[in-house]
C-alpha cells in the first residue's frame, strides 16, 4: 500500500521485508515502536517432539520431518517470519505436503490449527486473545529469531504526492510518546494477566 501511495503512514512487523521500501525510499522517518514475541504452537501430543526446543529452525525442520502445519499463507509479516525459519531450516515449505496455507488472518488460522491439531506460528498477543478456544498450547518459545518487531514509517511524498506527511508524522510521533508507550506496555495486563507488548521507544 505505501509503494503504491495508498496509505500515510504504516504499522509494520516485518523488519528485513521493510528494508527495500526504506532503500527505494517510499518509507520514510521509521521509528520502533514496540516488540513481542512469536510462539511455535501445537497439539499436546507433540509429535514432532519439539516441545521446550530453543531453537526455532531446529523445530521447524523437526515438524517438516514428523508434523503438519498451518500456515496463514497471505503474505503477513507472520507468515515472512515463518518463511525464515523454513530456510534457516533448510526446508522447501512447498516439499511439505502436510502445509496447508488458509490465506487468512492470525485468528482464523488459530482456529484451522486447532480443528486439524496442527502446528502454527503465531504472535502472542492473538494467541492469548484466542487462548480459551484453544487445546493447542505453546511449544517452542524465547528463541531470540522469535523476536516481533513493529517499526512505524511515514509514506514519503516527495515519491507519492498524495500522501499526508504532517498528519502521519504526527501519529507516528504520538506512538513514541512517553504516555503511548506507557499505555502500550500495559495493553492486556488486566484481561490476560501480561501485557501483550514490550514498548519500545528510544531504545537503539
Amino acid at each position: 500500500m505505501a509503494r503504491r501511495g495508498d496509505a500515510d503512514a504504516v504499522l509494520v512487523h516485518a523488519p528485513e521485508a521493510e528494508k527495500a521500501y526504506v532503500q527505494s525510499g517510499d518509507l520514510i522517518d521509521g521509528r520502533l515502536i514496540m516488540h513481542n514475541d512469536f510462539l511455535i504452537i501445537g497439539p499436546r501430543s507433540d509429535p514432532a517432539r519439539v516441545r521446550g526446543e530453543k531453537n526455532a529452525a531446529l523445530a521447524m525442520k523437526a515438524i517438516a520431518s514428523a508434523g503438519a502445519f498451518v500456515s496463514r499463507g497471505d503474505g503477513s509479516g507472520t507468515e515472512k517470519k515463518e518463511l525464515a525459519l523454513w530456510k534457516e531450516a533448510g526446508v522447501s515449505p512447498a516439499s511439505l505436503p502436510r502445509r496447508e496455507e488458509t490465506g487468512q488472518g492470525m485468528g482464523a488460522t488459530l482456529l484451522v490449527a486447532e480443528q486439524r491439531q496442527t502446528y502454527t506460528l503465531t504472535d502472542l498477543g492473538t494467541y492469548l486473545a484466542f487462548k480459551d478456544k484453544l487445546t493447542l498450547v505453546p511449544l517452542v518459545e524465547g528463541d531470540p529469531e522469535l523476536r516481533n518487531i513493529y517499526h512505524a514509517y511515514v509514506v514519503n511524498p516527495g515519491k507519492h504526492p498524495t500522501a499526508k506527511r504532517a498528519e502521519a508524522s504526527r501519529f507516528v510521533r504520538f506512538l513514541v510518546e512517553p504516555k503511548t508507550q506507557e499505555w502500550i506496555g500495559q495493553f492486556g495486563q488486566e484481561k490476560y494477566g501480561q501485557p501483550l507488548f514490550v514498548p519500545d521507544a528510544g531504545v537503539s
